[in-house]
């Protein structure tokens, strides 16, 4: 049985206060918190058994090495991938990034064009942007519902024989809308196209199976599924990341080097430049252990609770609007309430103890698309409880009346 009341306790932040307040945390969309198995794995290295990976014969650097390669054959696993498709990066955005430079970068040519849609983070537009100013690509946006839906006529009217690439998130960070990322890449390689899937928010609320979504790529963030920040990581199909040029150079990403010529090593080191984030990634296979461990069906089930549970409650606020209400939806909520400014808002719910988010949430078009230049997030995480919804709805009313 899920119970959320134990699972705070793997959590050391929850035994502090805020204005000596107990503190109720709406801002996992944004970062997660860590548990003690994360933090302790950290620690432990730090304190014994630090050392370089992949560069020494000696005992610590052989066993560092064998926790780090480890911890990708565990992200593989999360996933359901081959840990030969799993490249460490620093976070999602530069997950992208590699694929904009090393794959569009150098296989898309003028006139291909690249299909988004409306609710992309600022990560998965702005690269794009770049590579169709450099390469004479054109960019497409898919409309979606005014309540942020999927609106597949929308999606299958802006495919065509020029798209070579589409890259949609699995589920917006300012709705919460949760995309068929399965459907699209169907409908996507009907014609032709390579498929980016942005898995930051789904992966902490969702099972992937990219053999099942059979996408090429798929980029997520270990800071949000309750590992350190400094770590993401890119999933690519094998055949892809062979043809893939290096995104950086220096070295261990390398197989022979003269001064004449350099000859590069096999994925996933060719994309591994120079020293890694070593103990983020180790804390990021500890953090997908522990989500492993709970149960990702359980995980969902308890969400799905809470997501009917925060509908119900903020029906009790005098004038609360919710920004987002496609019936597939995950737990992010964004929100206005009457003419209160969201920073007003949150100054309010801190005093409370209330963490949440304010203003366009990097992803500025779709805030704006919304009919809004910013607008207040509450977002949930495994530790989430109905209680801190009951303060959340408490401090909003005290704002109300406050304003």
């Amino acid at each position: 049985m899920y119970d959320v009341y134990k699972i705070r306790q793997d959590f050391p932040i929850f035994a502090k206060k805020i204005n000596n307040k107990p503190i109720v945390y709406l801002d996992s969309a944004a970062s997660s918190q860590k548990p003690h198995c994360v933090i302790n794995k950290i620690v432990d290295i730090y304190q014994d058994s630090y050392a370089n990976v992949h560069r020494g014969l000696y005992d610590l650097s052989e066993n560092i090495t064998y926790e780090y390669e480890n911890a990708r054959k565990i992200v593989a696993n999360f996933i359901n991938a081959n840990s030969k498709e799993i490249v460490f990066t620093r976070n999602a955005t530069e997950s992208i990034n590699l694929v904009a430079s090393s794959w569009a970068g150098y296989y898309l040519k003028q006139d291909d064009e690249i299909v988004i849609t409306e609710a992309e983070h600022h990560a998965n537009l702005v690269p794009w942007q770049i590579v169709c100013e450099k390469k004479g690509c054109k960019l497409k946006i898919v409309k979606i519902g005014d309540d942020g839906s999927y609106i597949k006529e929308e999606f299958i009217k802006t495919l065509s024989e020029k798209t070579k690439l589409v890259a949609v998130t699995a589920m917006s960070n300012v709705l919460g809308t949760i995309f068929p990322i399965k459907e699209m890449t169907d409908l996507a390689h009907k014609t032709g196209a390579k498929v980016l899937i942005d898995a930051c928010q789904f992966a902490v609320h969702e099972k992937i199976d990219v053999a099942d979504i059979k996408c090429d790529f798929l980029v997520f963030s270990g800071h949000k599924t309750y590992a350190p920040t400094g770590i993401g990581i890119l999933y690519a199909k094998t055949e892809l990341l062979q043809q893939m040029y290096p995104y950086q150079t220096g070295g261990d990403m390398v197989d022979k080097v003269t001064y004449q010529k350099t000859t590069f090593a096999e994925p996933p080191a060719r994309f591994e430049a120079g020293t890694p984030a070593i103990v983020q990634a180790i804390g990021l296979g500890e953090a997908l252990k522990y989500m492993q461990n709970l149960g990702l069906d359980s995980i969902k089930k308890h969400e799905t609770d809470l997501i009917r549970y925060m509908f119900e409650k903020t029906e009790q606020i005098k004038n609360f609007k919710h920004i987002g209400t496609s019936v597939n939806k995950g737990g992010v909520f964004s929100f206005q309430v009457g003419n209160i400014h969201p920073q007003d808002l949150a100054y309010v719910l801190n005093k409370e103890g209330v963490s949440i988010r304010i203003g366009h949430h990097c992803a500025e078009p779709l805030v704006n698309r919304m009919g809004y230049n910013s607008v207040a997030r509450a977002s949930f995480g495994l530790y989430t409880s109905r209680e801190d919804i009951d303060s959340f709805v408490t401090a909003v009313n005290k704002a109300v009346k406050f304003f």
